[in-house]
């Protein structure tokens, strides 16, 4: 059996180890707990937020990315719609300058007979510039056999232009539509010539005569050279009729 006083000794000890146990150890370890567990929850939501926050920043980042590129793709279209116009317009400019051209040419030009140096005879279409203002006026061609039935005369306003002056009323002019006030730009004339093979040059002979026929300009000619062209046409051994080039007033 311990002594009373072992036994005290024995009591107070427990007495004390509760008492620490009890007030200040069992406190420290839920309040260690409480902060371990508050660090954790912190930490936890910290690097949760930060996933959450880094994830928004790149959604809104590819959002900003997905913008520039839609803008980027629309100012691209923008522009080359912009350049297809510029472009149809400027196609259109050039089509409407070649037609304009074209109908110039076809208003002032006409197909006559041609005259090649190997004697051959093509038609083919000339040129005349306009003698009266541009789109006043334009270029037209008959034929018609002599007489022509028609007076000319030298243009008094218009330097160097032939001007018919009176057309007979049954004359072949008449006929075809030569009118008064009309400009005979070009017509056909016959010209005489000697030619021989070179065998027949070679043995003295002096050839024979052949008629060619071939337009005659008449812008800047005198006069008389003009009447004479139209009447050499009487020479044509083949009998043609006379090829008049005509400036007429107004449309065609």
């Amino acid at each position: 059996l311990s002594s009373p006083s072992t036994f005290n000794h024995r009591v107070m000890k427990g007495i004390i180890i509760f008492v620490f146990q009890t007030i200040i150890l069992f406190p420290l370890l839920c309040t260690h707990a409480f902060v371990a567990t508050s660090q954790a929850r912190k930490t936890l939501y910290k690097h949760g937020g930060a996933f959450i926050l880094d994830a928004t920043a790149a959604d809104d980042e590819v959002e900003l990315l997905k913008s520039k590129a839609d803008r980027i793709r629309a100012e691209i279209a923008e522009f080359e719609q912009k350049k297809q116009k510029e472009l149809e317009k400027e196609q259109q400019e050039v089509v409407e300058i070649q037609r304009e051209k074209t109908e110039k040419r076809m208003r002032y030009s006409v197909d006559v007979p041609i005259l090649k140096p190997d004697g051959s005879v093509l038609i083919e279409r000339v040129d005349f510039p306009p003698r009266r203002p541009v789109g006043e006026s334009y270029i037209i061609s008959y034929e018609a056999p002599l007489p022509l039935g028609i007076i000319l005369g030298e243009h008094e306003e218009i330097p160097g232009a032939i001007r018919v002056d009176e057309v007979l009323d049954d004359g072949n002019g008449k006929a075809v539509g030569v009118e008064v006030g009309d400009l005979l730009r070009a017509c056909t004339a016959c010209k005489a010539s000697m030619e021989a093979p070179t065998w027949q040059l070679l043995a003295g002979g002096i050839g024979q005569p052949v008629t060619k026929r071939m337009m005659f300009a008449t812008d800047g000619q005198p006069f008389e050279q003009v009447m004479e062209a139209i009447i050499s046409n009487r020479m044509d051994p083949e009998g043609r009729p006379v090829v008049l080039v005509i400036e007429k007033r107004g449309d065609e």
